[in-house]
């Protein structure tokens, strides 16, 4: 007969316990699905800025009149941000099903910081250092107010609780897709700064922009994928590619002042309601 002692049995079981958290501790740090789709949006981000400073910046400071190459390169960088849209939209929709790390949201703010501030806020820093009519000191205070609304943006969106299915703010995503389609709208250089200011007071603005979720998240994928061909068609010099790109970067601005205007008008109406509402239940 086995005789156990009380006494070391009890002191037997914490420790096991202990050796159970221990053991379990690194596994709650693994990246998940969701995290390895975020480190994708971060990689297509940092390529982005690559690519635009292998293609369209050094040609420009070496002389290179290659401007074959400087499109193909511009469209090569905006297709990558459009695919770390695509990384970042998928990878909120499979945390969602799945499962996240503790790191999750913390690599998905340093994540959309350098795909949606970094790059597109350098693009436009480029811009004003090649294009004939920019002015490149004005073009770089652009820069830096682009890259500091996504910073405010995106320490906000970590700080402010909002009620479900809606951004407060346009979505930094959004907000960089917006601001290329500026850049590649090649409107005059004043237009196109006081175009990308405006952005960027939208993305640290109250405005409400809904979360793409169903329907929403399909169209958004069609759209990104739609813009992908228009960039493509313009880089491979294809008949009026010129025009689809200029077609499909004014939607995008559309777009931009459009969702604003019905989410004001949708508050005034809800206050409105509210007001006739509180009218009516006085006696």
């Amino acid at each position: 007969m086995t005789v156990i002692d009380p006494e070391t049995q009890a002191g037997w079981v914490p420790e096991a316990d202990e050796v159970d958290d221990e053991e379990e501790m690194p596994l709650s740090l693994r990246l998940s699905i969701a995290d390895t789709l975020t480190l994708g949006n971060a990689t297509c981000g940092f390529m982005a800025v690559y690519f635009t400073t292998t293609g369209i910046l050094i040609p420009h400071l070496t002389g290179s009149q290659e401007s074959g190459m400087a499109r193909h390169s511009a469209a090569t960088a905006v297709i990558l941000m459009l695919c770390a849209a695509v990384f970042d939209l998928f990878d909120g929709l499979v945390a969602r099903k799945l499962r996240s790390s503790p790191m999750g949201a913390e690599l998905d703010n340093l994540s959309d910081l350098i795909s949606f501030g970094l790059a597109p806020a350098y693009f436009v820093l480029v811009y004003g250092m090649v294009a004939d009519d920019a002015h490149q000191r004005v073009a770089a205070l652009g820069a830096i107010v682009v890259l500091l609304a996504v910073v405010l943006r995106l320490a906000r969106f970590s700080c402010v609780t909002m009620k479900d299915g809606v951004f407060q703010g346009m979505p930094s995503p959004f907000g960089a897709l917006t601001v290329v389609s500026i850049v590649l709208l090649e409107l005059p250089f004043v237009a196109t700064l006081l175009a990308i200011l405006g952005t960027a007071w939208l993305m640290v603005s109250r405005v409400e922009y809904p979360k793409p979720r169903g329907r929403l998240a399909g169209a958004m994928l069609s759209w990104i994928v739609l813009s992908m061909g228009l960039l493509a068609a313009w880089a491979f010099d294809a008949p009026s590619g010129q025009l689809l790109l200029q077609t499909g970067c004014a939607l995008q601005l559309v777009m931009g002042a459009v969702i604003p205007l019905f989410a004001t008008a949708r508050r005034v109406n809800n206050f409105r309601d509210n007001r006739r509402e509180a009218r009516a239940a006085q006696p």
